[in-house]
């Protein structure tokens, strides 16, 4: 669907109270807009409880990838920042995985705060919000959640670590400030509520910290009719692009190897009144027989090649309650 006729469509739904499902890809030219009531059963999704879920456990057996194309991408990207033409980019790659399990099954067994499985062609188990819209005392308000910096939770002193690193607490600074900026564009009254707190997550490999703020804006009474306007205008999400965004977008786009597809796009549920939606990362995807995981992290000029390339492979995991 074309961006007009999805903005057109998220508002008049908005505005009727009918609850539906958007997903957008990273460049958004490929936009799912489907009634909640005419949702297929090759599409699920898991946000904060609301969910269509089927259950089932499984082992999941993940294998790691080298290091050769990450480190091509990490050098141009360096370039352009010794350049000034970027100072954080949120670098990505894609990784050839092995899996015992299904897409459907990898979906059923995983645990996290959003999820959605698609047609067979990809799934996500994401921990981390783009905006939740919330009708509060008649008008609306808009919450982001940027999440920026990850630690092996079992090293000591992990949690000081990560709040302290100079370069973690420089790009968390900025990509805060990047989201309040694009959270202006849309909003009034917009805050810093909470800034630099520690989520834990889980998976069989491993335990890790991440690192998020809350922020928040004020929207009119009239929120639920510009849903799409609001949505559209402040996309890509900021914290898998970087600063200055524009132009940041365009050596993304020059310095990664693949194209993104749905890989951080966006997935969201309007439930008739409030909205809530989520980065698609921790993102698998599926093409012929093969399986792709794809990750990736923010780059500064204080960011070091193999410390970052070990970063990524952190995010490599499907989440548990385990």
């Amino acid at each position: 669907m074309k961006k007009k006729k999805a903005i057109k469509k998220m508002n008049k739904w908005g505005a009727e109270g009918k609850p539906f499902i958007t997903i957008i890809d990273f460049d958004t030219k490929n936009i799912k807009v489907k009634a909640l009531d005419k949702l297929p059963k090759s599409i699920l999704f898991e946000i904060n409880n609301k969910t269509n879920r089927e259950r089932q456990q499984i082992d999941i057996n993940i294998l790691k990838s080298d290091r050769a194309e990450y480190y091509k991408s990490f050098d141009k990207v360096s370039t352009e920042i010794s350049y000034g033409n970027t100072f954080l980019i949120n670098l990505t790659t894609r990784t050839d995985i092995n899996c015992d399990a299904s897409l459907r099954e990898i979906y059923n067994n995983s645990v996290a705060k959003y999820k959605l499985y698609y047609k067979d062609k990809f799934v996500v188990f994401s921990p981390e919000t783009f905006v939740k819209i919330r009708k509060e005392e008649s008008v609306g308000k808009i919450y982001s959640y940027p999440m920026k910096g990850t630690i092996d939770a079992t090293i000591p002193g992990a949690k000081e670590k990560i709040l302290e690193d100079p370069k973690e607490k420089a790009e968390h600074y900025t990509i805060v400030d990047l989201i309040r900026n694009d959270l202006s564009m849309v909003a009034k009254k917009v805050t810093v509520t909470k800034f630099r707190y520690l989520d834990l997550i889980n998976s069989p490999q491993q335990k890790l910290y991440q690192v998020s703020s809350e922020i928040t804006g004020e929207l009119g009474e009239d929120y639920s009719s510009r849903l799409g306007d609001i949505i559209m205008k402040i996309l890509p999400a900021g914290s898998i692009s970087g600063a200055p965004k524009k132009k940041t977008i365009e050596i993304i786009k020059k310095s990664e190897v693949y194209k993104r597809g749905f890989y951080t796009g966006i997935c969201g549920v309007f439930d008739g009144v409030n909205f809530d939606s989520f980065v698609m990362i921790r993102f698998i995807k599926k093409k012929g027989e093969k399986y792709f995981y794809h990750s990736g992290g923010g780059i500064t000029f204080m960011s070091e090649r193999d410390k970052e390339y070990d970063e990524m492979i952190q995010k490599i995991y499907v989440p548990t309650s385990e």
